[in-house]
This record gives structure tokens, sequence and C-alpha cells, in this order.
């Protein structure tokens, strides 16, 4: 592998399965990513001999840190309860296992929101900061981390608070905002709502907001009135493969 790598991270998901290896100094990628489409048909079987591949193209050997974010809750040594983006046949999977068995070396799987989490956390927008960071990605839905003083809370769904009697997503999310044509403005008035939901449930530090729309937060921070520092995230695309890297080697170490 890169002699600047010191972990390895892929990200998992419903359209592409990518991974590079990762300077965790630097927080970034070590060697350009590599990108394969994820299959029409994605059991585990054929989602591990793409991730197998991406390994054995980078030739990273067993005993570096292989960190793999996830589309799904993840409890370790248990099996997943939930599927929403690949193929159902992952139901009851003991994913860490099957990857690891699957690929011949020790894999660490973590939610992909906590993954992107824990990027921003420990390398990006909200690096430095004291306390606790809750994570946002506003897209299709809303996935939510939380990190208390660099310390993961895994598998959050702070997107299905309740708000205005529907799940907050729904609500608002990035898709509801295209599809009821909100303004930036209006939009603006509905992630208020939540954000102060997520205030008055956690009195967190600092919020980070990432997902594709936050490339644009200039046209709607203005209009989020809470009382938390409110910052975009920067690692954007990258989060989630940095972020299993550093998940990957944080567990090595235990």
């Amino acid at each position: 592998m890169i002699e600047t790598a010191q972990a390895f991270g892929i990200d998992i998901g419903g359209s592409g399965i990518k991974g590079a290896p990762v300077d965790l100094k630097e927080g970034k990628f070590a060697a350009e990513r590599l990108r394969i489409p994820t299959p029409e048909v994605s059991t585990p079987d054929a989602v591990a001999a793409i991730v197998k591949e991406i390994l054995d193209h980078y030739e990273v050997e067993d005993g570096t840190p292989i960190g793999v974010a996830f589309p799904a809750p993840v409890k370790p040594g248990r099996p997943l309860n939930f599927m929403a983006n690949l193929d159902q046949s992952w139901v009851g999977v003991d994913i860490n296992r099957l990857l690891s068995e699957k690929t011949g070396r020790e894999v660490h799987v973590v939610n992909d929101a906590d993954a992107a989490g824990l990027a921003e956390a420990q390398y990006g927008a909200a690096k430095g900061n004291k306390g606790l960071v809750i994570a946002t990605t506003l897209g299709t839905g809303i996935g939510t981390a939380l990190i208390m003083n660099g310390v993961l809370v895994p598998n959050t769904e702070l997107g299905h608070l309740i708000l205005d009697g529907k799940d907050a997503e729904k609500y608002a999310a990035d898709s509801a905002r295209s599809r009821k044509e909100l303004s930036w403005k209006k939009w603006g008035a509905r992630l208020t709502k939540y954000y102060r939901l997520l205030e008055h449930y956690f009195s967190p530090d600092i919020f980070v907001v990432g997902g594709g729309v936050s490339k644009k937060h200039e046209k709607f921070f203005p209009y989020i009135e809470v009382e938390t520092p409110m910052v975009p995230a920067t690692l954007l695309n990258a989060a989630g493969i940095v972020g299993a890297a550093y998940f990957a080697s944080t567990q090595m170490e235990k």
C-alpha cells in the first residue's frame, strides 16, 4: 500500500463503492480513490467481492486498519436488522464477519453518517471543538452523527425525530425542499424547527451541516435561527472514506 497511508477506507453506497488509502495525519487520501459501481443486485457476496477487489488493487495487507462506511446501523457482533439502499438479503448478516472472511483481512464497519461525522470532527469543520458535535447530512433524508469529545455515539437516527407530526427528514431534508419547491427562506424556516429540536434535546456545542446542498450553504444558512454555531462540512465526498479509515484505526488500538 502507499507509504504515506496509515489506514484504508471504503465507502459503500447505493450507486458506487469507493476506496482509498488514507493519510491519518492529514485526514486526506494518500492516493487517488478507486470507484466501482455497486452491483445491480447488491447482495452481500456481490458487494464483498468488490470490497476485496478494491483492497487487492491497492495491495492492502491484513493488519492495516481497514474501515468500511455502510448505509445502515451497525452493531459489532450483531446481525444487521435494517437495510434501505442495498439488497434486503443483508438483513440478518454479521457484516464485520462477512467482509473480514470474504476479503481475508480484519475489517471494521461503521454507519456511513457516523463515518462522515467522525471525519468532520477529527479533520474537518469541527476539528478542535470540545464538547458535543452534531453532524447532519441533508439529502434524500437526514443523516446524523453525535461525537462527544472525539468519541462517537453510534447509530443515531435523529432524522426520524417527529416534527410537525411526521419524520423530520420528510419535513426538512433537501428532498423535501425540492419536492415542495420551497424557497431557500422557507426551507430555512423548516430547518430552524429541526435544529431547534436538536438543541432542545442535546444542547450541542456545534452543528456541522453536510450533504451536496452544503456547497450552497450561503443561500440557506442566513435563514436558520439557532443559538448553536453552525458550519458547513468541508470534507464532502471524502468524508466517508476518511472517517471509516479513522474509525478502523481507533478499533485496532483496543
